[in-house]
């Protein structure tokens, strides 16, 4: 037999009042509902270090699932660091809400206290990516959008992903998808109203219409000229991940990928890069997202989602 009426009216506005409480802790709001990525700590660009090229001097410390770190780990990859930048990968604890060390590092077991040995306020958000310096013994930058350009400047790697010639349209489209997509996604899913919402997920859909007729437009091109650039490093954690988990968890689900061609086969392109595969990790996206986002899946269910490899695909195998 159905509940009585009017406790499921109360149910449902309790619920929903529990629901915007949880939704504070996890990403604040201003007053029309619109979600506001918090600032963090270390994110202010510094020079070169004088010691970038030694040999294992610093160390780059990412999650899995995150797709902030996942734009990191991609110039660390395609650049070819290695030799002077070690990778270190930290682990969730949901439960706890921080990155935790599998090996105590640097005298710490979780990130939080490496950022508040650092100097970072003990209120600090304690976020990957991070660059640590082993000789200062400390994190020298934090900020994922000025960390990818750092990485760029690195030493001892051919690999440019800022070609002047492309410069002005690479920082167009930069921050164009800083907004509407990385972000864009988010809003989305953490959006408190529906006009939060729709708002956030119109101007998603405009800009992926509008880089998928660009791409059209010029096939075989990058997003911002002829050659790779940063703009395609900051689209691709956020366009992996947009099946998986944004589509189902975040309702980003206007258009699947397949109805943007010229998008998908960039996305394609992409992946198929050397060493791209190696830092994506479907399992760990889905498990820590669906498992982690309580407010947004309160069941901790992990619903079935086709493989990776189906997804990136060429376009023989595509729907």
């Amino acid at each position: 037999m159905a509940p009585p009426s009017s406790l499921v009216r109360t149910a449902r506005c309790l619920w929903h009042w529990q629901w915007l409480q949880l939704m504070g802790g996890l990403g604040p709001a201003d007053a029309q509902g619109n979600y506001r990525r918090p600032p963090g700590a270390f994110d202010q660009l510094p020079p070169l270090p004088t010691d970038a090229a030694a040999p294992d001097g610093h160390v780059l410390i990412v999650g899995r699932s995150c797709p902030w770190a996942h734009r990191a780990w991609l110039v660390w990859s395609l650049r070819q660091l290695g030799p002077s930048i070690s990778l270190l990968v930290v682990e969730p604890d949901p439960k706890a809400g921080r990155w935790c060390f599998q090996q105590a590092f640097e005298g710490c077991s979780t990130l939080a206290e490496l950022y508040q040995r650092s100097g970072a306020a003990a209120t600090a958000r304690a976020t990957v990516p991070v660059l640590y310096s082993r000789s200062q013994q400390t994190i020298v930058l934090s900020e994922s959008a000025r960390l990818i350009e750092l990485l760029n400047r690195w030493p001892g790697a051919t690999l440019e992903l800022e070609p002047a010639a492309q410069a002005a349209s690479t920082t167009t489209w930069r921050e164009r998808l800083q907004h509407s997509v990385n972000d864009g996604v988010y809003r989305c899913g953490f959006a408190r109203t529906q006009a939060a919402y729709d708002r956030a997920e119109a101007e998603l859909f405009d800009t992926l219409d509008a880089l998928d007729a660009d791409l059209a437009a010029h096939p075989g091109s990058w997003l911002s000229g002829p050659a790779l650039s940063l703009a395609d490093v900051v689209l691709f954690p956020t366009l992996i991940r947009l099946e998986l988990v944004y589509a189902p968890l975040f309702g980003c689900t206007r258009r699947t990928l397949w109805q943007l061609p010229a998008l998908a086969d960039w996305r394609r392109r992409f992946y198929a890069l050397q060493g791209v595969d190696q830092t994506c990790w479907p399992e760990a996206w889905r498990r820590d997202y669906f498992g982690a986002l309580f407010p947004l899946n309160p069941s901790g269910i992990v619903p079935a989602a086709p493989p990776l490899s189906t997804l990136v695909a060429g376009p023989a195998a595509a729907p």
